[in-house]
């Protein structure tokens, strides 16, 4: 609240905030464990996967304890232990696209935490056919991105950067990642969803911010809207 940029209404409106995470991965473990210690109100949180012994490398939500049990069970557990006032909901499996849509226009924002272009087009689309501001992340290996779809500044969406899924879809079970670097960008997308609920989100509206944690450098990229993207654009 001491924060000029936040204060007392912005802080008010963190905690009468709902946030969807889809993912309790890499990203969504540093983005939930944050969001719950700002003190939002409400999280739901949606992965259908369980723990496993390689995930404790870079999902900081989950111990070695909860291998073997549902993500979102896990996840849930960790920010009820950190905010017991915030009302944590979950979803331990991949909803259709219906559902996905009705989920997404329950809540005041949502943060992508996936790692597939299907899904995070479905959340695109959700996110814009119910105007619900979005915050993308991704990693792999030492590098990141973020980015975020903001309907009220009619900036660009997801589909806008990425109009079509391209070539082989890579992870980081496949192609390793740093740990550390997932956590950032969940981080980042923390910090995107907390000054997005506050007001303040402008920043990185219709631009791309990305990460390279060899170089350790930060670039910005302007980020156009598409008249013709598939999902946002006047010929969809």
């Amino acid at each position: 609240m001491r924060l000029s940029q936040i204060g007392e209404k912005g802080q008010q409106a963190i905690l009468d905030a709902s946030a969807l995470i889809v993912g309790v991965g890499g990203l969504g473990s540093p983005a939930a464990m944050y969001l719950a210690a700002a003190g939002i109100g409400k999280l739901i949180l949606n992965d259908y996967d369980i723990v496993e012994t390689s995930n404790l490398q870079r999902q900081i939500i989950h111990r070695n304890a909860a291998v073997g049990e549902d993500k979102v069970e896990s996840g849930r557990r960790t920010v009820e232990a950190l905010n017991p006032e915030c009302q944590v909901e979950v979803i331990s499996y991949q909803m259709e696209f219906d559902e996905l849509r009705e989920a997404v226009d329950s809540v005041d924002i949502v943060l992508d935490c996936t790692d597939n272009y299907p899904t995070r087009f479905d959340i695109n689309r959700a996110c814009v056919e119910t105007a619900t501001p979005l915050v993308i992340g991704a990693a792999i290996r030492l590098e990141g991105q973020i980015m975020n779809y903001q309907p009220a500044a009619n900036s660009a969406c997801y589909q806008c950067l990425y109009t079509h899924a391209y070539g082989a879809e890579e992870s980081c079970e496949l192609e390793g990642v740093l740990g550390p670097v997932v956590g950032v960008v969940g981080t980042m997308q923390a910090v995107q969803t907390l000054l997005i609920l506050a007001g303040q989100g402008e920043a990185l509206e219709n631009r791309l911010l990305l990460f390279d944690a060899y170089a350790m450098e930060w670039q910005s990229v302007t980020l156009p809207k598409n008249p013709d993207c598939p999902a946002c654009g006047k010929s969809k």
